[in-house]
């Protein structure tokens, strides 16, 4: 039996009450009979709807746990470790039950705070690929780099350095909370003194 039947028969139930031939009226308008109307009204839950009754409110259950943040894989593994629910869930049937319920994950889009620079400054490639240098303090290189460590990479740390070409020699390397200027002046400051 379809929900929108069922509905209609626990309609004509209440509507009909203390109403003399209400009921055969209303059975005409639907166009049911009124022995499918006794047979659909006294019927009861067959095992299938129960699972699925109770799969949907577990469904419901968790999804709003999460904050509406999470999809149909983490929902089968709460659900298959649910002790309410003591039949097996398939993904097939999550997905299914999301569908039927209108549950999609709500995911926030990551919001980056920094503002593109309007100007490029492009140098000259001075070393034109030739990196093969006689002497120590010819020739530096210097680059920067965001690490992220920390339990789902929350945490964020800056990482700079200064390299020798001669030899192939990190000179000096600074950390620091953001990328700033004088961050990279400190770190040049660190590679003069480590070569003076």
């Amino acid at each position: 039996m379809s929900k929108q039947h069922r509905l209609s028969y626990f309609a004509i139930n209440e509507v009909s009450q203390g109403k003399r031939g209400a009921v055969s009226t209303l059975l005409a308008v639907v166009g049911v009979s009124r022995q499918a109307y006794y047979k659909g009204l006294n019927r009861e839950e067959t095992a299938w709807e129960t699972r699925n009754r109770q799969l949907k409110e577990r469904t419901q259950y968790w999804f709003d746990f999460h904050h509406q943040g999470i999809g149909a894989g983490n929902l089968l593994v709460n659900l298959q470790h649910d002790e309410l629910i003591d039949f097996p869930v398939t993904f097939k049937m999550v997905r299914r039950v999301m569908r039927e319920l209108g549950l999609t994950c709500q995911i926030r889009v990551k919001k980056h705070s920094r503002h593109k620079e309007n100007e490029q400054h492009i140098q000259d490639n001075v070393l034109n690929q030739n990196f093969d240098v006689d002497s120590p303090n010819q020739v530096w290189l210097s680059d920067s780099t965001e690490l992220t460590y920390g339990v789902n990479n929350k945490y964020k740390v800056r990482l700079s350095g200064v390299l020798d070409l001669y030899g192939r020699r990190l000179l000096s390397y600074n950390l620091s909370a953001t990328e700033t200027s004088a961050a990279e002046i400190e770190v040049f400051q660190r590679a003069f003194e480590a070569s003076g």
